[in-house]
């Protein structure tokens, strides 16, 4: 058996340099010289992340969110073993160095260990118990990809769903779309302990090419809202601040949208959520609040009523008001939400100093990431090499740039 390649954690590359079939190749490659075996029966999948253009941090509040799928994410090879009398083993590995996970499908761990392979382990956990006659040989994964991991384009969804979907067709489970987007929350809010909304996973396990989602997070209903990539590109930035505080921060901002509710909610007859809040209602009880629980109000029903109008301007082909709304999105971020950073600000206010940049904002959770921004066709390049100029000018490193349209969700890759 050769000896496994270890490759760095993937950047955000202005242009992939290989095709998605041939990428997968080579990841099948890396699979059989970590385990052996026949390559006949490995399969191989991709999952993609998502950017969210409108709606931050409304998913977990009941509101409505735009985002959209990207054309990078995760690699999965898998291969099962055959039914026999024994009970099956896990295997998970990455191909970016870290440790991986062996065990038995029958005694699998009941709490997380801090590591990325809880996040998959989740997911089989929460298969298992919905599907426990179907896990009863052996599992071997293998996870890469070209997505950054900790940059704010959902390498947690990706990793999850992808897990879902890979599982599902290998193992012929006959899980629907919302069974496999289940499984992913499943693992980061029962399992990981992530408190989020269901924004990431339905971006990812729904997403069409060429489209932005809108979702309404409170009865979970969507539909896909066509974007004309001749007219208008979609930029991302990575400040290459990692997200090292944004699980608890992020969890804090969760606990406090939930105190915010309870006591704003009765005042609203039929309200479930934050967001079926008023803005009237909020200013009149603000005085009522412990003032980060207020500032974290005043940002859901702000976030709420520019979503609606994002909505509107995305069916108009409205770049301009996209592009104010995404900017207002992002001061909220900074001065109610406070979930941004001084590299995330630099950034949004370059890329808003640039000719043919419609208006900027984090995207993700934030507390470091990247930006996302809308750009007219055809400006993509001087736009992000005045904004790159000004962050390096600013900090003596340049950031990586990429450009998306919208990917067809997860799916296997024959290659």
């Amino acid at each position: 058996m050769s000896r496994p390649v270890t490759l760095p954690t993937p950047v955000l590359e202005t242009c992939p340099t290989r095709g998605l079939a041939e990428s997968l190749s080579c990841h099948r490659g890396e699979f059989l010289a970590r385990f052996g075996g026949r390559a006949q029966a490995v399969q191989t999948y991709f999952s993609p992340g998502r950017v969210n253009m409108f709606g931050g941090h409304l998913d977990y509040n009941g509101g409505p969110v735009l985002p959209t799928a990207i054309d990078r994410g995760t690699f999965i090879a898998l291969r099962v073993g055959e039914r026999g009398a024994r009970a099956g083993r896990l295997r998970m590995d990455s191909i970016f160095g870290e440790e991986g996970f062996e065990g038995d499908l029958s005694s699998l761990p009941t709490a997380p260990s801090g590591k990325w392979f809880d996040y998959p382990l989740g997911v089989v956990r929460s298969v298992q118990a919905a599907r426990a006659e179907a896990l009863d040989r052996d599992v071997e994964l293998l996870f890469g990809g070209n997505l950054p991991v900790g940059a704010g384009l959902s390498s947690s969804a990706s990793i999850t769903v992808g897990t879902a979907f890979a599982l599902d067709r290998a193992l012929g489970l006959d899980l629907d779309p919302l069974e496999r987007v289940a499984a992913a929350l499943d693992a980061e809010r029962g399992f990981v302990g992530v408190q989020c909304g269901i924004m990431d996973p339905y971006a990812v396990g729904f997403a069409a090419e060429r489209c932005v989602l809108w979702l309404d997070c409170k009865d979970e209903s969507f539909e896909h809202l066509p974007l004309d990539f001749q007219k208008l590109s979609i930029g991302v930035m990575d400040s290459s601040v990692k997200r090292a505080l944004a699980r608890g921060e992020f969890n804090r901002r969760v606990a406090e949208c939930r105190a915010a509710f309870e006591s704003l909610g009765p005042h609203v007859e039929g309200a479930t959520v934050l967001r079926d809040v008023p803005p009237e209602v909020v200013e009149a009880h603000a005085h009522e609040l412990d003032a980060d629980v207020a500032k974290r109000a005043r940002h859901v029903v702000g976030e709420v009523a520019r979503t609606f109008r994002a909505r509107e301007a995305f069916l108009a082909e409205d770049f301009e008001t996209l592009g104010a709304l995404m900017t207002e999105t992002h001061r909220s971020f900074q001065s109610l939400y406070e979930c941004s950073c001084e590299e995330l600000d630099v950034l949004v206010e370059a890329a808003i100093a640039q000719e043919g940049v419609f208006g900027a904002r984090l995207t993700g959770a934030g507390f470091g990431g990247c930006i996302v921004m809308l750009v007219a066709a055809g400006a993509e390049e001087t736009a992000s090499r005045g904004v790159a100029d000004a962050f390096q000018k600013r900090y003596g490193v340049r950031p990586a740039t990429a450009f998306f349209q919208g990917d067809a969700g997860p799916r296997q890759v024959n290659p």
